[in-house]
């Protein structure tokens, strides 16, 4: 294991903004990440725990501790069924989500073929529960092998006990900064058809005689995701973001009559699609665009994406409170406007809690 120190970590994230870690280890394997904990324990130090850098906000001032990145590889599918006939498929934390989503579409594996293109490691994937065009992460889960900061043991987490509901699980709230991913195993639907239900997907497939297969759907979210600016091309300043910066808001049904109320004075109505009616759930970027927000908004170095208005984007230069000052802005503005208040996707790294 290399402890190294002051390591710039804004290179190691996609909004490419945030201070240095006081110290760095990559681990690779999992002797190596009980080392990095017993490292930042014995130098008192915090941890924070580092996958593909795609969902998250760097302080400026950087972060105190130890950061440990894992890159713990590999994918492997058993050569056994489960008694679902599933396929299952181990993959370590550190793989990248989206060579695994390739591994599977072509293995014609159904299940995680809507998310295709979202940028990360395998390892964050159950964190937030992730979510698009219609699949859940949850859905295809079957276990989460896990290091156990409380009682310092490896520990397997099934499904149910991994508590996943809209983009959360016990990962990011009754039991954050418990564990640390190391492995995760997917069940998926060897022969499977792909999941065709999401409006955008529809509309691309529109007028088409024959049902489309994995990898057809598979280019296709990456092509939409591409025209949004939701997938990481080089060169790209709308791909400077942590992605989707806010949830669609989920409302229960006084809230969503008063928000519909709201639009109508204004004569607008709510866009409905079948994912979002399920729930109540509203479409966050419909509201931060009838805001004052549209695409391409510029607030100093700051900003919204030009193709998309749930990206907020480093559009060269942005420091950490930039963007923080372009968030508060939103949310501001839209509780003022729709009385919704907007919750945040990316985890916010070394900002001193108020």
């Amino acid at each position: 294991m290399q402890v190294q120190e002051n390591i710039a970590l804004a290179p190691l994230t996609t909004f490419r903004i945030g201070g240095p870690a006081r110290f760095f280890v990559e681990a690779k394997t999992i002797a190596e990440v009980e080392q990095s904990v017993r490292f930042a324990r014995t130098s008192n130090v915090p941890l924070f725990v580092l996958g593909g850098g795609s969902n998250l906000v760097v302080a400026d001032s950087g972060w105190p501790g130890l950061v440990l990145k894992i890159g713990i590889s590999g994918i492997d599918r058993s050569t056994g069924a489960a008694e679902d006939g599933s396929a299952l498929f181990d993959v370590g934390a550190g793989e990248s989500w989206d060579r695994f989503v390739s591994h599977a579409v072509m293995a014609h594996c159904a299940g995680v073929e809507c998310l295709s293109g979202i940028p990360g490691s395998v390892g964050g994937t159950p964190v937030q529960n992730v979510g698009a065009y219609g699949q859940e992460v949850s859905n295809a889960i079957k276990s989460v092998e896990v290091f156990d900061l409380k009682d310092n043991h490896v520990r397997e987490l099934c499904n149910e006990a991994c508590g996943f509901s809209y983009r959360s699980s016990i990962f990011n709230t009754t039991e954050r900064g418990r564990f640390i991913i190391l492995r995760v195993t997917y069940a998926l639907a060897p022969g499977g058809e792909p999941h065709l239900e999401y409006a955008d997907l529809k509309r691309h497939f529109e007028g088409r005689e024959t049902v489309p297969n994995l990898a057809e759907t598979r280019e296709a979210v990456r092509y939409i995701r591409a025209r949004k600016g939701m997938l990481i091309v080089e060169g790209d300043p709308d791909c400077r973001s942590a992605g989707s910066f806010f949830k669609n808001p989920v409302l229960s049904e006084a809230q969503h009559e008063d928000l519909r109320k709201r639009a109508e004075a204004k004569q607008l109505s709510i866009p409905s699609y079948p994912a979002l009616e399920k729930s109540r759930k509203v479409s966050a970027a419909w509201l931060v665009e009838h805001s004052g927000f549209a695409r391409g908004y510029r607030s100093g170095c700051a900003g919204i994406s030009s193709k998309h208005a749930l990206a907020i984007v480093n559009r060269g230069g942005a420091t950490a409170a930039e963007i923080l000052g372009l968030k508060d802005q939103i949310q501001q503005r839209v509780e003022e406007i729709w009385g919704v208040r907007l919750e945040t996707e990316p985890v916010m790294v070394g900002f001193v809690e108020t």
